[in-house]
């Protein structure tokens, strides 16, 4: 209404606004003047001074305040609700859910969750079949279901940590309207385009046809992303990414690979710029460790870049073995190759005035991961054994042709070469200058776009052998090498068959040889023999998932679908390869979920003819108690000013006897509209427990405590679902003061030490309750404080506040729980019940001594044998207790393997134990246990 998030129940009662006019009218009328008859006497009263004076109007003001109380009733008779539930048109057609579930989606996922959870809701109110299409699993069939069954489902949904297609859900989303008919349809949207957007828009506007949909957008923070890390020589940056103008700066801290912060680097956007960019002006030492970037306070896999051997500035050492650097410095094959790899790397070129030999020493002796030799000769036998050792231990050598190597003979080449080379007009004569062919499908130089605008004019020739294609990662149109290579131990020795200058061929002067050196440069510093998460396909390397982002981008073990990819994979994340670390863990490969090149956008679904609806964090909230409350006290405001105005109380009954009855009805209408407001809530609160089985707990009133029960029995009821036939709603938090309880089954009771008795009232609910055969799990959660001592007492705050509790209870003999009881083996065969902590006792209902002589002739008791009272120290719901995320909200103590797995196992026979009875006791199931057994 007007833009506000506010509606009303009855909005037909906002007619009773009209009557405000008529209501002014008469609150201003005043009765007809007195009639005068001459009557001699009362000139004596002349002289008597009136004790109280009727104005003749009501003061304006007063009036003002009237029509304001009046307004205000019937505002509240109106049903206003604050933050109402919106978004459904009221079909009776079933329902379908199209959920953005990408990457994108998981910073505001926990409103969408919400969102859609309301909508099942009302379906299922209206008994309408509900279906779940997640836009991440095109592959998934969509049919109806149960809303409860839906329910679970969605809680079952996480975010992945790519991108979602879209476009590929459409042919599932076609069959199903199809095979269905009426359907309305309610798209949860992330609202980010990360790729062929319209292509959806326009193929949903056409498979929808004329259908109902309703589009759910905004009310949450725009997603940020981050791409296209770059190491470059003075500071590392990234670019920081955004759909709109919502966020306007933030921070992005840099990890090391064992979580540790390096440095912090504030980003802003400039107005309407969808991308701006992060800066970390550190030392390269520094810069080198960053194995991960995040952005502060965002929740998103979009939002972490992860950095490997491929992001550090190496150092590569040139040596020269040409003569002209001096005379002709910008002519000298030092100032290619410095050019072209000073973007990604720390060039060390050899000192002037030292031979090539001495050179190559220094770089060895700094231990540099990569050498490049332009045009060196012959080497010393010495030094060639310290080359050959540094490449066996990692190192990448790249040698570039010229006079002196097509003359020499060493065995530093990854090919055996023939003597001289071949040149235009030479012996090996071209006819013109030879162009590039395309990239070997294996190499490092995969993928890259072959220049038409190279040539090549000379060059030193391989001797043909059986290998010779193996080793070739890039030929001429003939068919020769241009630039061969191997692997040498863990590094890579590879030549360049052409000078590093432009004697012999342009190439240096192309983009494609600043792309060429790149690939070669993230070569080194991997091993390159198969070892722990490196395999062999073929002649292709791969390598296995190591650790993976999940979508909320936090490090798990990898999915049982993500499969290895190759060892040089340069892509963005996809189903079958999530982002994440892949490979050994000395040299892990980084994939991320956004390539560097792509961009993020806001997606424009205007063409679609849909309703609109948004994210709300806020619950639905009922303003009729305010406004009644509020007009109540505007009554007795005029009731004191009139009291004022006539000079008294007395003047007030006497002389202002309307106004009196008007106030004291519409006081008695807002004291009685409450109480049929408490009665629809009674009702409400009546209709939700009883429309599906729920466990309930007690409300304690201490938030903490209240929030990890609510998430624990939560967590409870949805293992409850996937484990077993049992498909719980929601659970109720109760007072017992207020609440009925015979609703619900379980009542699970977290004591808080220090919190005042519960009033008379409530224990005396309790104690009915369990005689009627209903079950209360009282749990102190302080196992850990104090063990249970020889006699089985435990003198710690939550024992003693218990023990005050069970003071005014009729509470039967307990027992701890014996190790053949019922409760063993309702679903689980359990020797004991841990939650958060082990070492507390369980204690129950002692059995009569004759029960387990004689368990066949033992008379029927209420609740069908059932407990009434549990008592247990472990702290159930603490163990129970997870996230929106489905990550578990508190740590585990001892932490032992499968403890919360048997924690839900413990609540799963406790559930089943309140509703079977003790069924199980029966010797007709005996030999299916002994069975299960092994016995």
């Amino acid at each position: 209404m007007f833009g506000l998030p506010l509606s009303f129940t009855e909005p037909l009662l906002l007619a009773g606004l009209l009557s405000l006019p008529v209501l002014w009218w008469v609150l201003r009328v005043t009765p007809p003047r007195p009639r005068r008859i001459e009557f001699p006497p009362t000139r004596l009263l002349f002289d008597i001074a009136p004790r109280e004076e009727t104005p003749s109007r009501t003061p304006w003001w007063l009036t003002v305040l009237r029509l304001a109380a009046a307004a205000l009733v019937i505002f509240a008779a109106a049903g206003p609700v604050w933050n109402p539930l919106s978004g459904l048109a009221g079909s009776k057609a079933p329902l379908l859910i199209l959920l953005d579930d990408g990457w994108s989606a998981a910073s505001s996922w926990d409103a969408r969750i919400r969102a859609a959870d309301e909508l099942v809701a009302k379906a299922d109110n209206d008994r309408r079949g509900v279906a779940l299409a997640p836009l991440s699993d095109p592959a998934r069939d969509i049919t109806l279901m149960p809303a409860g069954a839906a329910r679970v489902a969605l809680r079952q949904l996480a975010p992945k940590p790519y991108a979602v297609e879209r476009v590929d859900t459409l042919a599932a989303i076609d069959r199903f309207l199809k095979g269905t008919g009426d359907v309305e349809i309610a798209w949860l949207t992330d609202g980010v385009d990360t790729g062929r957007g319209a292509e959806f828009v326009e193929g949903l506007g056409k498979v929808i046809a004329d259908r109902t949909l309703t589009i759910y957008e905004g009310g949450t923070p725009s997603p940020l992303a981050l791409a296209d890390a770059e190491n470059a020589a003075a500071k590392m940056t990234v670019k920081v990414l955004r759909t709109d103008t919502g966020i306007a700066s933030g921070v992005v801290r840099a990890l090391d690979s064992k979580g540790s912060p390096i440095g912090d680097a504030r980003f802003s956007f400039a107005p309407q710029s969808p991308e701006t960019e992060a800066a970390f002006d550190l030392p390269v030492e520094l810069r080198n460790d960053i194995a991960r970037l995040e952005i502060a306070g965002e929740r998103s896999a979009g939002a972490v870049q992860l950095l490997d051997k491929r992001w550090r500035r190496r150092a590569i050492g040139i040596v020269s073995g040409a003569t002209s650097e001096t005379a002709q410095p910008l002519l000298a094959p030092t100032f290619y190759l410095a050019r072209a790899l000073s973007p990604f790397a720390d060039v060390r070129l050899g000192d002037r005035g030292v031979a090539p030999q001495q050179a190559i020493g220094q770089f060895l002796d700094q231990k540099v991961p990569m050498i490049i030799m332009a045009d060196v000769g012959s080497l010393s036998p010495e030094l060639r054994d310290r080359l050959n050792a540094w490449i066996d231990q990692g190192g990448v050598l790249v040698r570039f042709a010229g006079p002196r190597l097509a003359q020499g003979d060493d065995d530093l080449v990854p090919v055996k070469l023939r003597r001289g080379g071949r040149t235009l007009g030479g012996s090996l004569t071209w006819e013109k200058p030879q162009h590039l062919t395309a990239f070997a499908g294996d190499g490092p130089f995969a993928g890259l776009p072959v220049p038409k605008d190279v040539t090549v004019s000379r060059q030193v020739l391989a001797e043909p052998d059986a290998v010779l294609a193996t080793k070739s990662w890039a030929s001429l149109e003939d068919g020769t090498p241009l630039v061969t290579g191997e692997h040498r131990g863990k590094g890579i020795i590879s030549l360049f068959h052409v000078s590093a200058d432009m004697r012999w061929s342009d190439l240096p002067m192309s983009g494609t040889f600043v792309e060429m050196l790149r690939r070669i440069v993230d070569m080194s510093g991997y091993t390159s023999t198969p070892g722990p998460g490196v395999a062999s396909q073929g002649s292709k390397e791969t390598v296995a998932p190591l650790h993976t982002l999940d979508g909320f981008g936090v490090f798990g073990p990898p999915p049982s679908t993500a499969k290895p990819l190759a060892a040089d994979y340069r892509d963005r994340a996809t189903p079958d390869h999530p982002p994440g670390f892949y490979g050994p863990a000395e040299g892990p490969l980084a994939v991320n979920t956004l390539a560097a090149a792509d961009r993020i956008a806001a997606l424009d679904a205007s063409p679609l003819h849909a309703r609109r609806a948004t994210y709300t964090n806020a619950e639905p909230r009922d303003l009729r108690g305010i406004l009644l409350s509020a007009s109540l006290a505007l009554f007795l405001l005029d009731a004191i000013i009139v009291a004022l105005l006539g000079g008294g109380l007395a003047a007030l009954v006497r002389r202002r006897a309307a106004a009196t009855v008007l106030a004291v009805g519409l006081i008695l209408a807002g004291t009685l509209m409450p109480s049929a407001i408490r009665a629809e809530s009674a009702d409400d609160f009546a209709m939700k427990a009883v429309s599906q089985t729920r466990l309930a707990y007690v409300v304690t009133g201490n938030a903490d405590v209240d929030s990890i029960v609510k998430a624990g029995m939560a967590g409870l009821t949805l293992f409850l679902a996937q484990r077993t036939a049992l498909e719980a709603g929601d659970p109720i938090g109760v007072d017992p003061a207020h609440d009925e309880l015979a609703f619900f089954p379980l009542i699970y009771w977290p004591i808080v030490p220090g919190a005042p008795k519960p009033p008379q009232d409530a224990l005396n609910k309790i104690d009915a309750y369990m005689k009627q055969g209903g079950t209360v799990l009282f749990d102190t959660r302080d196992a850990i404080d104090a063990p249970p001592s020889e006699n089985g007492a435990s003198q710690t705050p939550g024992m003693q506040a218990l023990r005050d509790i069970l003071s005014s209870l009729d509470v039967p003999e307990l027992e701890p729980v014996p190790r053949e009881h019922v409760l063993t083996k309702t679903f689980y065969l359990l020797r004991d019940f841990p939650g958060r902590f082990t070492n507390g006792q369980t204690w129950v209902e002692a059995l009569p001594h004759d029960e387990e002589e004689d368990a066949a002739s033992r008379p029927a008791r209420g609740g069908d044998g059932v407990s009434p009272i549990i008592i247990t120290s472990n702290d159930l719901a603490g163990a129970w207790a997870i996230r929106p995320d489905g990550q578990p909200m508190l740590p585990l103590t001892p932490g032992e393997p499968k403890q919360r797995e048997f924690a839900f196992r413990a609540g799963v026979n406790i559930v089943m134990y309140t509703l079977t009875g003790n069924y199980k006791a029966d010797q007709v199931h005996a030999p299916a246990l002994i069975e299960r057994l092994g016995q």
